[in-house]
């Protein structure tokens, strides 16, 4: 089997075996190799034809049965596992061949394994891949940036794999460095954001409408059958119906309700603190799976303090003003996100094109979505602009639901409804949306207790005042 396999892939767990039989359906032969013997045959069993996907847990069998330049893609856990497979891959490896780490690895670690690999005549890249599991067998997302020869050579490869939206494969090249691994970070922020709001329209709808699941099932259900078409709400329509197998109930009302996370949604929002792009309704999103950990502290607060008694809201209205202010806060979360991403592209010579991005998200992964089309066309229109608010085009759709998101935030705040995304996301609006802020009284307290000066709105120049007399 010496030099026949097209593509290489390194771990083979659910994620990596799912791509590499995907790579294996497209018309190219594939290699695996795992530490796990067990996953090893797996492969070699799902596959069916070893003349098309094969696997070993031997480095040096799976390097040597490899055409040249090796094609070899990671799929492990992000970190010092990402290390520990370069380092046994090398000693096998020829100049000019290919790693690709498919994995959520921070982008910075992806920038020192470039130059690191780069002395060695080893071109590297990240490539976010986006899609879970069932994304990977059928077609993900695909978000590569780095070498560029490198990805020349994967390309035929990654667009025959990648999901396709109107035949158009969701991958392209990104830019140098971490880019793609950066754009997947960013990706993966968005997606916290906008499962934290689909969830709090459900806790609105359950609490204040009383719907039951069947209901919820239906109303999520319409909802994807419209402009709020998306992965989330459709895969959120068929939780609500899934029957419990251990009580006589549906599974959704015996999940524990604490959230957990592996940390890319964390990532988004320090690196936002570290450029100055806020991004208050992903940073929310990560923060209320922290307090959704705090279980046991809530079950006794709970107890210490009175709660409003819920309004009840008629079922037409408030599915009227939920559909709506879910679909601010997308469009919100969104901006958020992409103005991050262009911030950062200046910052990190990553010369991002954010339609392109846009484009590839809209079939295959996690967040993709009908309103990305809307997306895509407004950076097409205007490649410069600074947010996706300032777009011609999305300003009647912001204006058509600004006000079913005030009325819902407020109705959450008198009856004790906790809507943190949707309040984030309004105020970001309204701040973002104000000319004049109260910040010149911020200014006016920092030059008092630390003379750190400021600016005038009448005249330039930098001022200070003796506050004390």
């Amino acid at each position: 089997m010496e030099n026949t396999y097209d593509f290489g892939l390194v771990g083979l767990g659910v994620m990596g075996r799912n791509f590499i039989l995907n790579v294996a359906d497209n018309g190219f032969t594939a290699m695996g190799n795992d530490l796990d013997t067990k996953k090893v045959q797996a492969l070699i069993d799902e596959g069916g034809n070893v003349d098309k996907v094969n696997a070993t847990v031997e480095v040096s069998a799976f390097a040597k049965a490899l055409s040249s330049p090796r094609k070899i893609m990671l799929l492990v856990p992000a970190g010092k596992v990402v290390d520990i497979v370069i380092e046994s891959l090398l000693p096998h490896l020829d100049k000019g061949d290919i790693i690709i780490d498919g994995g959520n690895s921070f982008f910075t670690d992806t920038d020192r394994r470039e130059a690191y690999l780069a002395e060695k005549g080893i071109h590297f890249f990240g490539a976010g891949v986006s899609g879970g599991a069932k994304g990977a067998r059928k077609g993900p997302s695909i978000m590569p940036g780095g070498s560029k020869p490198g990805y020349a050579a994967v390309q035929p490869i990654f667009e025959a794999v990648s999901a396709k939206y109107n035949g158009e494969p969701c991958v392209a090249y990104l830019g140098p460095k971490s880019a793609g691994n950066y754009v997947k970070m960013v990706h993966n922020g968005i997606e916290y954001g906008l499962m934290q709001l689909t969830s709090e329209m459900y806790d609105v709808l359950k609490k204040a409408g009383k719907l039951s699941n069947q209901e919820l099932h239906e109303t999520y259900k319409s909802w994807n059958e419209g402009r709020l078409q998306s992965f989330l709400v459709e895969i959120t329509s068929e939780i609500f119906v899934e029957k419990d197998t251990l009580t006589d109930g549906d599974l959704v009302d015996q999940i524990l309700d604490k959230a957990k996370q592996k940390g890319t949604g964390k990532w988004t929002s320090q690196n936002a603190m570290d450029l100055g792009i806020p991004v208050p309704s992903i940073d929310i999103a990560v923060s209320m799976r922290e307090i959704s950990a705090l279980k046991d502290e809530r079950t006794v607060a709970d107890s210490l303090y009175d709660r409003p008694e819920v309004a009840t809201m008629a079922k037409e209205k408030l599915t009227d003003l939920t559909e709506k202010a879910l679909y601010f806060s997308y469009i919100i979360t969104y901006a958020q996100g992409l103005h991050q991403l262009a911030d950062a592209s200046k910052e990190y010579g990553y010369d991002l094109d954010i339609a392109v991005i846009a484009k590839i998200w809209r079939a295959g992964c996690i967040i993709r979505a009908k309103l990305l089309a809307d997306i895509t066309n407004a950076f097409t229109e205007d490649s410069e602009l600074p947010n996706l608010l300032l777009s011609p085009s999305f300003i009647p759709k912001i204006q058509d639901t600004v006000d079913a998101a005030r009325e819902l935030v407020a109705f959450g705040a008198v009856n004790g409804i906790p809507l943190p995304g949707l309040s984030n996301s309004l105020t970001y609006f309204d701040a973002y949306t104000s000319t004049r802020l109260p910040l010149n009284v911020i200014q006016a307290q920092r030059d008092y207790f630390g003379s750190h000066t400021y600016e005038r709105l009448d005249r330039e120049g930098i001022f200070h005042t003796e506050w004390e007399k």
